[in-house]
């Protein structure tokens, strides 16, 4: 099954797959009178900061805000909070960036406080636990000093909400396409009322976030009347279709995950390298692909799969064999650590937890970094936004909200993502494109997208849709070697 939990960014778009207390799936049934009686909403409140970026300091105005969503009669159904990042000066030709996380389900505070705002709290790397201090300081790998920054979280995420009943919630909010057209509308509100309409735009989006942007971005230039400038996808859930096993003669879902596995396993022997994992790529798409599709029709095509997959990975040989050479992430991900007691994490199987459960036929414990990144997040976004920035609410602050990810209406699987940003890039020749990924990610692997791009045209230059992988999972960014590599990369498209 592909990449399905909730992520610091990713929350992808299937229910959970780890444990979960029974309690925060229940979603309470609201009219619209009950909805309306909610207390409203601080106005929106600004304070000046600055932040050391790349060795010098850098002024900005941080603003707690929201947005009102309107149905097509103009009611009010829903208001979204997001918080801004914005250098003084109001200069027209200065980017502003929107960032948006995944799910759905996720608030943009990893995007936020983990990737480009000018403040950062760590969280994402083996060694970080849920009681570690939530102080934010400054971020040397924020965008800050090349790009006004806007994190929105849709409704039901942060202290974002809706004000209409729970079947008209889902109907508005919680759907692959409503998703696209009210965050769309939101993106365009928020220019109109910062007067940034001739402010070259980007979009960022993690996750489904990478599910989200490509769709909004086509969506601002077709149907809403504003131009996107650039796209960057991080870990990217990118096309729904390829990797549930779309039909029983595909090998894909397999082919998507072994790179990942095989990087994880190079990265621990202290041997991760591009030209390895190059190897690995070729390998994966050429002879490994040739033996699944042979079958039974090559006796010895199994036991090649086999020998070569237990040494890419380093799992159990007889495991492997016992799997055909087809091992899920699920079982790599119980089993790659099981001498040592632990579970890696589906977002960084290098980082790890003690299994609480070892002797359980199946994993009974939620996600080693999922687990570990709601308590610092949450805390630290709620300080500065009640105490620094002074935006009072009694409200709760949902950094991920597993009730919003069970109520999603996912549809039928698709690959309305990479249509549109087909479309989106043929409207568009000034438009770039980077899509950016950690070797050791599970829940969107990397390889998915190499293969995506590889089958899209070049749209007249080669580099017009740019893949750059760096070292870590998910949240790659996490480390700092990948978060300043990824923001080197990111100023170069800007410019």
């Amino acid at each position: 099954m592909r990449a399905i939990a909730f992520a610091a960014v990713a929350l992808l778009v299937a229910p959970p797959v780890y444990a979960q207390d029974k309690q925060t799936t229940t979603v309470e049934k609201k009219t619209d009178d009950d909805a309306m009686k909610l207390p409203p909403l601080p106005e929106d409140r600004t304070i000046r900061q600055s932040a050391t970026v790349g060795g010098r300091a850098v002024a900005y105005d941080a603003t707690v805000g929201k947005i009102t969503v309107r149905d097509d009669k103009g009611k009010a159904i829903g208001e979204v909070v997001y918080t801004a990042y914005v250098a003084p000066g109001r200069d027209p030709s200065r980017p502003v960036t929107f960032a948006f996380n995944g799910g759905p389900g996720a608030s943009s505070v990893y995007l936020n406080m983990g990737a480009i705002g000018p403040k950062h709290v760590q969280f994402g790397a083996q060694g970080d636990a849920p009681s570690d201090a939530p102080i934010a300081r400054d971020n040397p790998n924020s965008w800050i000093d090349f790009t006004d920054l806007v994190f929105i979280d849709p409704v039901g995420t942060g202290f974002s909400r809706s004000l209409v009943d729970e079947d008209k919630t889902k109907k508005a909010f919680y759907a692959n396409d409503p998703d696209i057209k009210y965050l769309s509308k939101v993106v365009y509100d928020w220019l109109v009322k910062a007067g940034r309409l001739r402010s070259p735009k980007y979009l960022v989006g993690e996750s489904y976030g990478g599910y989200r942007v490509p769709r909004i971005a086509y969506e601002l230039q077709s149907q809403i009347g504003v131009g996107v400038n650039g796209i960057v996808m991080v870990s990217p859930y990118l096309d729904p279709a390829s990797g549930d096993g779309a039909t029983a003669l595909s090998p894909l879902p397999w082919m998507i995950d072994l790179p990942s596995m095989a990087a994880a396993n190079l990265e621990r022997k202290g041997q991760l390298t591009p030209a390895a994992m190059a190897q690995v790529e070729a390998y994966t798409r050429g002879a490994f692909a040739s033996d699944l599709l042979k079958g039974r029709s090559d006796p010895q095509a199994t036991a090649r799969i086999v020998a070569k997959v237990t040494e890419l990975t380093g799992l159990d040989p007889t495991l492997v064999r016992n799997l055909g050479g087809r091992v899920d992430s699920r079982t790599y991900l119980r089993e790659v650590h099981r001498a040592d007691g632990k579970i890696g994490s589906v977002y960084d199987s290098n980082v790890t937890a003690f299994d609480p459960f070892p002797w359980s036929p199946r994993q009974q414990s939620n996600d080693p970094i999922l687990d570990a990144l709601i308590a610092p997040t949450t805390s630290a976004m709620v300080d500065f936004v009640t105490r620094e920035v002074g935006w009072k609410t009694d409200a709760r602050y949902n950094a991920l909200s597993y009730a919003v990810n069970v109520a999603w209406d996912r549809g039928k699987p698709d690959d309305s993502p990479v249509s549109d940003l087909r479309k989106a890039i043929a409207n568009d020749p000034k438009m770039s494109v980077m899509i950016a990924h950690g070797w050791d990610d599970l829940s969107c692997p990397f390889f998915a997208s190499r293969l995506i791009v590889d089958q899209m045209p070049d749209f007249g230059a080669a580099d017009r849709v740019k893949l750059d992988v760096y070292p870590g999972g998910h949240m790659f960014y996490s480390r700092s070697d990948s978060g300043a590599a990824f923001k080197r990369d990111a100023r170069a498209m800007y410019r």
